[in-house]
């Protein structure tokens, strides 16, 4: 797993958007997370790595992984490939990132997130 470089205030911003994105019922685009969490260069990479680590930690807890609701901008409105290759390594997910059945399973997996209550603090 990559080394996450993020500041606490950037970690609970992330953390406050995926909640709001949430309690919205709505989902994230990369982009619009980078935009908004002015994270430090390379931001994709940083936040890649922060919705990893955020997935371990999901995962862990046996919680549906909050790092779900960020997708692709483009026609698929799915998450990177490397999500998928995350959640495969969690266990939660096996299969081609490209295919029906990942977008099947995104798509329970988004409505698992939105039904949770997730604890406070993470």
């Amino acid at each position: 797993m990559t080394r996450v470089r993020i500041s606490r205030q950037q970690w609970e911003g992330l953390l406050g958007e995926l909640d709001l994105a949430r309690r919205q019922r709505h989902l994230l685009t990369y982009r619009a997370l980078l935009e908004r969490l002015q994270l430090p260069t390379p931001a994709m990479q940083t936040l890649t790595a922060a919705l990893e680590y955020l997935a371990v930690l999901d995962a862990r807890a046996e919680q549906p992984l909050r790092s779900s609701l960020v997708i692709s901008q483009g026609a698929s409105r799915l998450p990177r490939t490397g999500f998928f290759e995350c959640v495969e390594r969690l266990g939660r997910f096996s299969g081609p990132s490209d295919g029906v059945a990942a977008a099947s399973w995104h798509a329970s997996e988004v409505v698992r997130v939105f039904e949770y209550s997730y604890p406070e603090e993470a």
